[in-house]
């Protein structure tokens, strides 16, 4: 089906046909926000293209009627060796937001990623939706703000946290400045247009649920009334200053599982085994930060090779498919998580989108591992894969 027919939920049958029924449903600077990374965005297209770098290698008569796709992850069990990756601001691409998230996170036995910037809080995602669930966290400069987080986490029984280590300054994300999108989205003169375009959107963004970031915004100058790009956020709220020291005192702070989330060289994946974390998630934070940086797919053979026995690493970052998730399990990762693989569907079309994008993605991975004469997830293993 060529994309211009991509019109409704049912056309949907990969995250490609998601991304298309979004831009269609959605005002290009909330679009582009999703879509869009750092600079000229080599590291996006490159974090998806580096699985096509690599084979899969497929055994046959293996009978593969009994599959089990469960693993434990974080000291949770998981239906999946998937996770969905906390991603801000969720009810501005549709006004199901992490709700939705939480609840397919929950119908699918998966972890569910809740960022510090959620629009809708932490103890509201405890209270109504079960299943594990991680706290992306952001180190502020405001210290009263980091502790109210941990303490946030900790009433509403997260169970892990997961510190941000590669925003200490925000990425050039070019496509928001010229689009001007915002955190609430400003409609002006420029953009009028493609806003009025898109009525359903503007509808619910206007007469639904007020925009807020309850998380935070007791620590905001003017409260839900601030307007910031998330550069001018990462810019001017958070700490530059974030180091090891600060990571450990965090961990302390928290007393619970506890992940490093942007981990992309050996030697700091060495040193987060070292300060004993039980988790690292090789990211880089899907290509909107350092353009031309490596890729977590061609970065996680020799992060697994270094410290692999010492913590569990996850892989985040440019899954589009089944057939991704199964190449970064045999090569040794303990989980595959990502963001925009969910947040298009989220975008397309609500709760619904996602149930259907996890769904298909569910499908790929037990079919996938049919394919490859697999039963287990451990027995995705290197020998599984050759290099091109």
């Amino acid at each position: 089906m060529s994309i211009g027919h991509i019109r409704k939920l049912s056309d949907c049958h990969n995250v490609a046909d998601f991304r298309t029924l979004a831009r269609r449903r959605l005002p290009y600077p909330v679009f582009h926000y999703i879509d869009g990374a750092a600079d000229d965005e080599v590291t996006l297209a490159r974090n998806t293209a580096a699985f096509d770098e690599v084979d899969l290698v497929p055994d046959v008569l293996a009978g593969g009627q009994h599959l089990d796709t469960s693993i434990n992850i974080m000291g949770r069990k998981s239906a999946l060796p998937l996770m969905l990756s906390p991603t801000a601001l969720q009810r501005i691409f549709h006004w199901h937001g992490e709700r939705a998230t939480a609840a397919v996170a929950e119908k699918y036995g998966l972890w569910c990623g809740i960022s510090s910037l959620s629009t809708v809080s932490l103890a509201e995602i405890g209270a109504n939706y079960s299943g594990p669930k991680l706290l992306q966290y952001y180190y502020h400069l405001d210290a009263g703000l980091n502790a109210a987080l941990v303490e946030q986490a900790k009433a509403a029984r997260f169970d892990a946290i997961a510190l941000t280590v590669d925003t200490i300054v925000s990425g050039n994300r070019e496509r928001c400045k010229r689009t001007g999108f915002g955190s609430p989205p400003r409609i002006n003169a420029s953009n009028l247009l493609s806003y009025a375009a898109h009525p359903p959107w503007t509808l619910n963004f206007l007469f639904r649920e007020k925009f807020a970031l309850p998380n935070i915004e007791p620590h905001l100058p003017t409260g839900t009334d601030t307007k910031l790009s998330i550069q001018d956020y990462f810019d001017t709220m958070l700490d530059p200053s974030l180091n090891w020291q600060a990571a450990e005192n965090l961990r302390d702070e928290w007393g619970g599982t506890f992940c490093l989330k942007g981990i992309m060289s050996v030697g700091d994946a060495r040193r987060a085994a070292d300060i004993g974390v039980d988790a690292i998630m090789v990211s880089n934070h899907g290509g909107r930060q350092l353009d031309g940086s490596r890729t977590p797919f061609d970065q996680l053979d020799e992060i697994v090779q270094a410290v692999g026995d010492r913590v569990e690493v996850i892989l985040d970052g440019g899954v589009r498919r089944g057939t991704h998730v199964l190449k970064a399990l045999a090569t040794g990762a303990k989980a595959v998580s990502g963001g925009r693989m969910y947040l298009y569907a989220l975008a397309a079309a609500g709760e619904p989108g996602m149930d259907r994008a996890i769904g298909l993605m569910q499908d790929e991975i037990r079919r996938g591992m049919q394919l490859m004469g697999v039963n287990r997830i451990d027995q995705l293993t290197p020998d599984r894969l050759r290099r091109r």
